[in-house]
This record gives C-alpha cells, structure tokens and sequence, in this order.
C-alpha cells in the first residue's frame, strides 16, 4: 500500500484516503461485491474523491462499470504508471515509448467505456437497418486510428533505434567497458550515478525520478575509465507494454561489461523488490550466468539503525559480489570504484591462432589491438601467438 500511494505522490495527487480491500473473489463485472460496492460509494461522496486509484489489474469492462457506478474516474495499476511515465518521458525516444505504450493499453480499454462511442456514424441499407450494434462503427474508427497510430509511432522508434545502434557502435570502437546501473525505482540510481559521476541528473525522493538513460565517463583509481549508465527503475507488475517498449533503450544493460544491482537496503521489502528486479532482468534476457557475476550496491545503509548498519557491512565485507554504500552521505564510494575495478579486471591468457593468408583483415586486428606475441608462416598461412583477454578473444571472433 505504501508503494501504491508512492505512485499516486509521484503524479502529485492528493491523496484522500487509502484502504485495503478483502476479496474473496474478483467479481467479473464490478470487481467488489454490492456490499462493498456500496460502501466504498459511500466513502468516495463523502470525501468528493474525483480518482480512484485500484493497485493492481482492472479488466476493460470493470473500469467502465466502476466508473459509472461512482461516477468518478478509476485508474488501475497499469494505468497509474503509464500516466506517471507519459509526465517524466524527456527524450525523443522516451515519449515516442511511452506514447506506445500507452496506446496498445488504450486499445484494450475499447469497450464503449465513454459516451461518445454511442454514436452510430451513418446507417446500413437493406432490412437490417444500422449496421451492427449501436456505437460499433466508432468503435472500429477508434480501433482503427489507434492501430494506424501505433504504425507511426513503430516506424519513427525504429528510426531512433537505428541512430542508437551506430552510437552504441560508435561507443564499442571506445575501450571503456560499459557499468550499467539497475535496481528497483526509488533505490538511489540517479543519487548514486550523481555521486560517481559529478553529474546533475534528476534524483528525488520518488518513484521513477529516472525514466531516460544517461550516460557519463568514470575515471576508476588505478586510472582506467568507464562508461556509467543510468537506467529507469523496475517496479513489481511493471505493465507488460512498457517491458516491450524500453526493451531498447534497456539494451544498454545487455551490453554492459558489469551489472550494478542498486538496493535501497533500508526498505522494508528490499528481497522482495530484489526478486522482482531479477526476474525483469531474466525477461530483458540476462542470462543467469551474467546475473551471477553482477555486483550487489546495498545502498542507504546510513538510514539503517547501529545493528542493522553493522550486519550489512559485516556481510559485504565477507562477500565480493556484495558492497555497502551511502550515496547521499558518500560511504563506502572508494570501496565501490575498487570493487568495479577488480571485476572488469580480465585475466589475460596466451594462445596460438591460425590464420589463412586470405585473412589480412584479422591480421591486421590483432596488430592494431598490440596482443601478438610472435607470427610464423608455413604453407597454410600465419602461426600467430597472443596474449588478451577473453572480451578481445571474443571480439576477434566476431571479425570471423
């Protein structure tokens, strides 16, 4: 419930009141019983409520039923977080998802829930009169923007999906490894990425404070430099519409070279919401292997009491995928660009590569990238001995 009437603080609604609903059974067509029902109607007069927010799935023909029962507007879970994201989306590519979204969510909600679709657009000759049931003609006319609209938005995102891929390109050819941050909203991403960084991105005390990636140069204490990217928060029941439409801009994370799981390990249902992050991250299609190797943040340890502080510190102490920071009061930060430091470390291992004489290209690779060791010739073509490690084994490969 906290977290429902967080979302509701983050569209800036006042909030009225709150309550938990017991329901045996969803009923199909109202959701709550007539008992409860009428109670609840009671509540939403006396109080003059103008929104209802229902935390959680609302079916097309309970929203309308409901809202002409109340006489008031109802929003589900769904809908409260494409509102929330439509408010914060800044980049091109943002709104253009967030449009997306938003429309393949409005499609499903065409169930004659207003009253402008009684309207009947024309009559059909013949015995039957109108043709089919009152409002039906603009229906399909709504249907039928929404899908042409949908078409539009596609192609103009597969425009900016493109421009992304030759900056993602352009980044590749630079021998910065990429440090993705993720974690559930509100866990102090943007707080954290401000303090590595230097940067000004917007981090404030609510649910997705974050929705556009940034991306900012770290320089690590042994010298090397890093790409940091900030990324938007995950959510328990994150609508499957916004899973598929920032499935792109959430590429960043699949390329990445580390995962960075920022937890705010003060929260009450911090295992909770690292579960979630979790299985979104298995749905964005990060291996189990690579969620294994990513490092946990257990960020703001400086809200917990001397006890809980200590145990946190004790276990990351003894656990390297585990580090204990304070974003807000800069703890453990030295400990963290260490620890960044020591899992991009790619132990180097030397091996022989056989190469035809056709293939100057790789050839010429592997002497720009300064790894040969030694080259022989025989009849075949080129013995090359190198020594790299496995992210340039892997490149290599690519080259085949």
């Amino acid at each position: 419930m906290a977290e429902a009437v967080s979302l509701a603080h983050a569209l800036e609604l006042d909030v009225a009141f709150d309550l938990v609903v017991k329901l045996r059974k969803p009923h199909a067509g109202l959701l709550f019983g007539k008992g409860k029902l009428e109670e609840l109607a009671g509540i939403l007069s006396a109080e003059d409520i103008q929104l209802v927010l229902i935390d959680g799935p609302v079916s097309p023909i309970q929203q309308r039923n409901l809202e002409k029962h109340w006489g008031v507007k109802v929003l589900d879970r769904t809908g409260l977080i494409l509102e929330i994201f439509g408010e914060r989306a800044r980049t091109r590519e943002g709104v253009l998802q967030v449009d997306l979204a938003a429309l393949e969510y409005q499609k499903s909600r065409l169930v004659r829930s207003w009253t402008h679709l009684e309207r009947q657009r024309g009559t059909g000759g013949g015995a039957g009169g109108t043709v089919g049931g009152s409002g039906e003609s603009q229906l399909e006319s709504d249907r039928r923007a929404i899908d042409d609209a949908i078409v539009r938005l596609r192609k103009q995102l597969i425009k900016v999906e493109k421009t992304r891929t030759l900056h993602r390109a352009a980044r590749a050819k630079v021998p910065y490894p990429i440090v993705a941050l993720v974690g559930y909203t509100n866990a102090g991403k943007s707080t954290l990425f401000n303090t590595l960084t230097g940067a000004e991105v917007m981090a404030e005390d609510m649910l997705f404070a974050t929705l556009d990636p940034t991306m900012r140069e770290v320089e690590l204490p042994e010298g090397q430099k890093i790409i940091l990217s900030d990324t938007v928060g995950f959510i328990s029941e994150l609508p499957t519409q916004l899973v598929a439409a920032f499935k792109a801009t959430l590429e960043e994370v699949l390329d990445a070279d580390l995962i960075l799981h920022v937890r705010d390990i003060s929260h009450p249902e911090t295992e909770a919401q690292a579960a979630d992050v979790r299985e979104i991250l298995t749905t964005l299609g990060i291996t189990e292997r690579a969620q294994e190797h990513l490092i946990e943040v257990w960020n703001k340890i400086d809200l917990l009491d001397d006890a809980a502080q200590e145990t946190a510190l004790n276990q990351a102490n003894r656990d390297d995928a585990v580090l204990a920071v304070s974003a807000t009061t800069g703890q453990g930060m030295d400990a963290l660009l260490a620890g960044i430091e020591s899992a991009l470390e790619d132990p180097m291992i030397t091996e022989v590569v056989r190469l035809a004489y056709a293939e100057g290209r790789r050839r010429a690779w592997l002497f720009s990238q300064n790894v040969v060791d030694s080259e022989e010739q025989d009849e075949l073509g080129f013995l090359v001995t190198v020594t790299w490690t496995t992210k340039q084994a892997a490149q290599f490969a690519k080259h085949a």
